[in-house]
């Protein structure tokens, strides 16, 4: 059931969404923008339920290698193992910022905040500055931050989600699926998030963004399908969700679909998916934390879920054995009395 509070979509929203969606690709640049703004009136009133929001956190020298942390109420102190979702903004891989407005994309990281999850807005560096495959290696360094900092920030190291949008679905990609560019340990994630994820490189005719994707891939187009995160999907691949809208930039919820289709076939089960019917590119993400709580709801299920999966053992020490056996001396069990504790040999 949805949060009573969370902000509507207002009706005139939802008619230029309406009027502009099968438009979409006519116009992507001026669509986004104004999609960004309209959402982000909405998103002044969404709650933020004691989530607190602390920013200038560096882990690189380039002046985009930082991020800002989304701690839930209580912050680090009220739990120790919470899960960590690292958020990675879209921009057509040469512009876009962790936050494109005051509110979008920080919108994101407070929902799961408000929902127990600790959130990371990352920045990374753009291109030309960087080419492929350097934005991914900035995300290997803020998940490497995250594993040092875990305890320090109430997280547990074995819970780490990446979550990308559009190019940052891409560098997600790139890090969580291919191999090369992950540390000797591996990739270290609980799971993956995609959001209208642009999972393969491409400089279509039908890509109004080609030339953005060259200038971080190269211009070599017998380079892309190595290069291209679908590519290196196998049945070792983290947990994955994926998610896309209906008026996607080109080819988007095609390289979406294609991402299912390989995941699908490498772990002989399709991973969770979320089809956005109205939405746009940007609205797909700009509407979490609003009253449309459908994709936010499924993101938290799946984070929760996943993240119960990779609950570490419990050890059977002596202290936690006499904590059980304390417990159950506490109630008595129906028809067999209380049970009486033992004395036990010290050590573990």
């Amino acid at each position: 059931m949805s949060d009573p509070r969370l902000p509507p979509i207002p009706p005139e929203l939802r008619a230029l969404m309406a009027d502009i969606g099968p438009r979409w690709r006519e116009s992507v640049a001026a669509n986004v923008k104004l999609i960004c703004e309209r959402f982000s009136e909405v998103l002044k009133d969404a709650p933020r339920d004691g989530v607190t929001v602390s920013g200038g956190h560096r882990y690189g020298s380039h002046e985009r290698q930082t991020f800002e942390l989304f701690m839930p109420a209580g912050g680090a102190d009220a739990a120790r193992d919470r899960p960590v979702v690292i958020f990675v903004h879209g921009g057509a891989f040469v512009e876009g910022d962790r936050n494109r407005t005051t509110e979008i994309y920080s919108n994101v990281c407070v929902y799961f905040a408000r929902h127990g999850v600790v959130a990371i807005n990352m920045g990374y560096r753009l291109a030309p500055d960087a080419v492929y495959p350097q934005a991914a290696e900035d995300i290997a360094a803020v998940v490497k931050w995250t594993q040092d900092h875990a305890h320090e920030i109430g997280v547990s190291s074995q819970r780490i989600f990446l979550m990308g949008h559009s190019a940052g679905g891409c560098h997600v990609g790139t890090y969580a699926y291919d191999r090369r560019w992950q540390p000797g340990a591996g990739h270290g994630l609980a799971g993956v998030i995609i959001v209208s994820g642009r999972m393969r490189a491409d400089n279509l005719p039908e890509n109004p963004n080609a030339r953005k994707v060259e200038a971080y891939f190269g211009a070599d187009s017998s380079t892309f399908e190595d290069r291209s995160p679908v590519s290196h999907v196998d049945a070792q691949s983290p947990p994955t969700f994926v998610a896309w809208a209906e008026f996607e930039n080109p080819l988007i919820d095609l390289y979406c679909a294609e991402l299912v289709y390989r995941l699908g076939v490498a772990k002989r089960k399709t991973p969770p998916v979320v089809y956005m019917p109205g939405h746009n590119h940007t609205s797909g993400i700009a509407h979490i934390n609003t009253a449309d709580d459908v994709l936010g709801r499924a993101l938290v299920d799946f984070v929760r879920k996943t993240s119960a999966s990779r609950q570490p053992a419990r050890r059977h020490d002596r202290s936690a054995l006499l904590a059980d056996l304390q417990r159950a001396q506490d109630h008595d069990l129906p028809g067999r009395g209380r049970i009486a504790v033992p004395a036990l040999p010290g050590g573990h």
